[in-house]
């Protein structure tokens, strides 16, 4: 069985005792719970040789997907080392930290435990390389067009700086704990601040349309590469999250046909950030491009085709270049698109979430069977807006995923980063730029996880002082033990060996009487057994190869069942069965490993003697990062004591300048249009029942 769609391997049900933890879900598809069935399956029936994957994003936001990988390819392997469970995967190779954040909210604090780092990676991706053959560029050396990167900087419009100041506000007011969280929140301002950077008219279409933002730059470079490239039919692709076409358009509504009833969504899709608005950013791309000269039939929407035929046909027209611009989502546009051959630019209108939307972007254009050798991408950038930030968070994804899906050897450890919100911090930051802000931030954090280390370098210390302090008497009673096991071996050495058995020739005693025979020997073990009365009290019943034999009636406190000891220099105990025979055989085993015994507390003494050495060390170095958190310290307290003054003095010298309102007028003008609607439904309803009626 071959599986390229990256739908079935996510989300898969991970059972787990871990709560509140960032980056796992307990979440489930239908989908993915039948692939691990059927996986199961073909896995007794080939023994584990019949299943191949293909993906060229295996990991698309977090390492703990790798476990799932592991789970359908290499169950057995897994459960064979205990680790089919992720809270033991976890525990092995994951570090949990507990950190306090900004509440989405943003009027308190919350505690929250995130996987912030992963050790063990060379041995975890030798794991994982047992059923995934890693390739990447720099070793498959494919025939792929050259591309450049072009970022598109655009200065933020004075409206768009205007909406970044309320933002602002927005923040303030929650900060200081007056907004219901019902109302806004720190997630909400994170949504309008990636839509105010795209076009301020996704928060409210009757906002100005200004020339200067990135969805016009966008417009007038697809218009300009169009003409460029006439004679060859080259073809383009817009990719835009936001603002797609709403299912009832007038553009799309032609092709919701009998065939085409099934709305069904892939899993990307549902974990994409697609999200209609009022305003429409594909219609108003297309009808500027219309204007500036670019026929109506070269361009096309992803979103029209509806099933995998309408699929098919049009990306076939894409690629004859009857179609030349080519607009979609990443979730609809990214992973099984193939139009690269005449593909001569894709166009990054907004920013994803996930390194792996923005890595598929590029494989539509990077890819084989390309005719053109050089291509562009084109990434458009508002200064002064969030999207500055939301590259630097892919970037800083991308980084954990590239150290360890590489064709070297891993690091060591890694750091994981999963999607969030912007913090408060992190919002007036990007507001007021002022970078200080951030740099207090991430002090804060720094601090506190070295204050963190801190103590727990001083409880090691402290660890290490106790095992320093038993040293001298765990050492001796280990020695003493030694010595008694050497003089009990000497002991055995002496008696008279088989030939047969090339052991002791048997001899045990019970009570007075010797016996050489076992099936007697047995009775008579047995019935000095069951005559002990006294619990937790050992009972002398006789002698065994000259050493005293005695016996145990462990009471339900102590363990229950019994257990008989073999009083040489050193106390030989094993426990005792059902079967008096075998408890011959115990009695033997116990006494006649004595040369086990030996190496395994020379052993315990070595390890011992080395803890105590590494002890006495570790007492002698002070903590290694002590200066690095004296530094920290300092910076922190001058820093939050300019920051202080800073906003002393801002409040002192800002203008009287009455705060915008535009997020509240765009949220009840939507408000009123809903109701309106409503109300229109109703007497629409009211009306039809009143023709019925007549009729």
């Amino acid at each position: 069985m071959e599986i390229t769609s990256k739908s079935y391997l996510s989300p898969l049900f991970t059972p787990t005792k871990l709560t509140n933890i960032s980056g796992i879900s307990n979440s489930a598809s239908q989908k993915a719970l039948d692939l691990y069935l059927k996986c199961r399956y073909l896995d007794e029936k080939t023994g584990g040789k019949g299943i191949v994957f293909a993906t060229g994003t295996p990991l698309s936001n977090s390492v703990t997907e790798l476990h799932t990988m592991m789970r359908y390819l290499e169950y057995d392997f897994l459960k064979s080392k205990k680790l089919q469970h992720f809270d033991n995967w976890i525990s092995t190779f994951g570090d949990q930290k507990m950190d306090w954040e900004l509440a989405p909210a943003g009027n308190k604090f919350k505690e929250r435990t995130r996987i912030a780092h992963y050790s063990g990676l060379p041995e975890l991706m030798s794991m994982f390389k047992q059923i995934a053959d890693i390739r990447t560029s720099d070793t498959l050396k494919l025939n792929v067009p050259e591309c450049e990167y072009k970022v598109v900087n655009v200065e933020a419009t004075e409206f768009q700086k205007e909406l970044v100041a309320e933002l602002s506000d927005r923040a303030d007011a929650i900060n200081s704990g007056n907004v219901d969280p019902t109302i806004d929140n720190m997630l909400k301002i994170t949504s309008d601040g990636r839509k105010l950077g795209l076009d301020p008219r996704l928060i409210d279409p009757s906002f100005e349309d200004n020339p200067n933002t990135k969805l016009n730059q966008c417009v007038e470079n697809v218009v300009r590469i169009h003409a460029e490239t006439a004679e060859d039919k080259l073809t383009q692709i817009i990719f835009c999250d936001l603002g797609v076409p709403h299912k009832n358009s007038a553009d799309t509504e032609k092709f919701n046909s009998a065939d085409t009833k099934d709305d069904s969504k892939s899993s990307s899709e549902r974990e994409s950030l697609e999200e209609e608005c009022d305003f429409n950013v594909y219609d108003d791309i297309k009808s500027k491009l219309i204007a500036k000269g670019i026929p109506e039939s070269e361009i096309a929407y992803i979103h029209d085709a509806k099933n995998e035929n309408q699929k098919s046909e049009l990306f076939e027209k894409v690629r004859s270049g009857e179609i030349r611009v080519l607009l979609g989502s990443t979730a609809k546009m990214g992973t099984g698109t193939n139009v690269q051959k005449k593909l001569i630019a894709v166009h990054d209108l907004d920013i994803p979430w996930r390194p792996a939307d923005l890595e598929q972007r590029a494989g539509r254009i990077i890819r084989q069977g390309n005719e053109n050798k050089n291509v562009s991408i084109y990434r458009y950038v508002t200064k002064g807006t969030f999207d500055a930030y939301s590259y630097q968070t892919l970037e800083n994804k991308q980084k954990f995923i590239s150290q360890i899906m590489t064709s070297k050897t891993p690091a060591r450890k890694c750091q994981d980063v999963d999607q969030q919100a912007l913090t408060y911090s992190e919002i007036k930051a990007l507001c007021t730029g002022d970078e200080r802000i951030k740099e207090k931030l991430m002090l804060d954090n720094d601090v506190k996880e070295l204050r963190v280390l801190s103590a727990e370098h001083q409880n090691t210390v402290f660890e290490m002082e106790d095992k320093i302090k038993v040293f001298p008497e765990k050492e001796k009673n280990l020695q003493t033990a030694l010595d008694n096991l050497h003089s009990d071996r000497e002991h055995l050495r002496k008696l008279p060996i088989d030939e047969e058995t090339k052991l002791p020739v048997f001899k045990i005693t019970i009570g007075e009487t010797e016996y050489t025979d076992r099936k007697e020997a047995a009775k008579a073990l047995e019935t000095a057994v069951l005559s002990v009365r006294q619990a937790d009290r050992p009972v002398k019943i006789g002698e065994f190869q000259g050493f005293p034999l005695s016996v145990t009636m462990n009471s339900p406190a102590m363990g229950g069942g019994v257990s008989a000891t073999i009083g040489g220099a050193y106390q030989h105990t094993t426990k005792l069965i059902e079967s008096f025979s075998h408890n011959l055989r115990r009695l033997e085993g116990c006494l006649y490993n004595v040369d086990r015994k030996i190496n395994d507390t020379n052993s315990q003494l070595s390890k011992l003697r080395v803890d105590f050495n590494e002890a006495q060390k570790i007492i002698a170095e002070p903590f290694p990062q002590e200066q690095e958190l004296a530094d920290k310290e300092s910076r922190l307290k001058t820093l939050t004591e300019e920051l202080n003054q800073a906003a002393i003095e801002a409040k002192k010298n800002a203008p009287q300048k009455e705060k915008t309102c535009y997020f509240e007028r765009a949220k009840l003008k939507k408000e009123a249009m809903r109701v309106s609607k409503k109300k229109s439904e109703k007497t629409q309803e009211k009306n039809l029942k009143k023709t019925e009626n007549l009729e």
